[in-house]
């Protein structure tokens, strides 16, 4: 069973968020970012709007409010189990009170729990009990949109689910290797990725878009974007270029990608409310010691 690792609250006359981060267990280690629980309350059967980050793959399941969500050219509404791919854009959404459980995939675990080339989900959200690659899951949602349900019992049911359904897979190695290079930020040309995970350019190109959503060169640009986000939300009134990764060579490359990963500007971005992602990144950082799950270590 997963243990319970914290909560982070974010109080506002409207609205209240409580999260708590649960530690897949031994068996599980590498496949998932983490299992977590979130709980909003809305004042008057209002909502709230947020955007999501780039991220891993993710499942959601909702008992009460259920979100309108959209990511790129995909939509989803009033679906009890949400499914997004690994992306490089927001997912926006719009939710009511409600409580959520989610569960983040890591490369490896897309590699040993869904069967479809992560690059053909890129950029995707959906009814994930209507979709192919995640209907499998669906029997979750007995106890995790169960209100009744302890969250002991609901944690045990992940746990025993995904224990039947993980496969191992031939490329867990160079999986491995890759990820480990990706999160340390150490390289910036893929020829250099490649050479420090000892594999070809064509192999690492075929393995990042099987198992990670995308070609290495966006991968390590979205790195370098997530640790500049990551960074700018858990120091609330700083500015943009204190935040900026250093790898970028000025403020107007940083804007063109903030732009290209957000679809906004930094101000634009900046000038909005963000109750959900707040809140969370802020008590991921805390009790979780990453903000993002794009900056989650593989074990090892």
């Amino acid at each position: 069973m997963g243990n319970g690792r914290g909560e982070g609250t974010d109080l506002d006359a409207d609205y209240t968020v409580r999260s708590n981060f649960y530690t897949p267990p031994a068996h599980l280690d590498g496949c998932f970012t983490t299992f977590y629980h979130l709980s909003l309350k809305v004042d008057n059967g209002g909502t709230v709007r947020d955007f999501l980050q780039p991220e891993w793959a993710n499942i959601r399941f909702f008992c009460g409010g259920r979100p309108s969500a959209n990511m790129g050219t995909t939509k989803v509404s009033n679906a009890r189990f949400n499914a997004t791919g690994p992306s490089s854009l927001p997912a926006q959404f719009e939710l009511g009170t409600s409580e959520m459980w989610g569960i983040g995939f890591l490369p490896m675990g897309w590699a040993r729990f869904i069967e479809v080339d992560a690059d053909e989900l890129a950029n995707t959200v959906c009814d994930g009990a209507a979709h192919p690659a995640f209907a499998k899951f669906t029997v979750l949602e007995k106890v995790l949109c169960d209100p009744l349900a302890t969250r002991e019992e609901q944690i045990e049911s992940i746990t025993h689910h995904l224990t039947q359904m993980m496969r191992p897979n031939r490329d867990e190695p160079k999986i491995q290797r890759v990820h480990h290079a990706l999160v340390s930020g150490e390289f910036l040309a893929v020829g250099d990725l490649a050479d420090a995970c000892g594999m070809s350019i064509r192999t690492l190109e075929r393995v990042c878009r099987r198992y990670f959503g995308f070609t290495p060169k966006k991968l390590m640009r979205r790195q370098r974007f997530t640790r500049s986000l990551a960074s700018y939300m858990l120091h609330q009134g700083s500015r943009w270029t204190e935040a900026m990764d250093g790898e970028y060579h000025d403020q107007a490359q940083f804007t063109r990608e903030f732009h290209e990963f957000m679809t906004m500007n930094p101000s634009e971005y900046a000038a909005l409310d963000h109750p959900i992602l707040s809140s969370f990144i802020e008590a991921r950082a805390r009790v979780w010691g990453s903000a993002a799950q794009a900056l989650d270590k593989p074990p090892g």
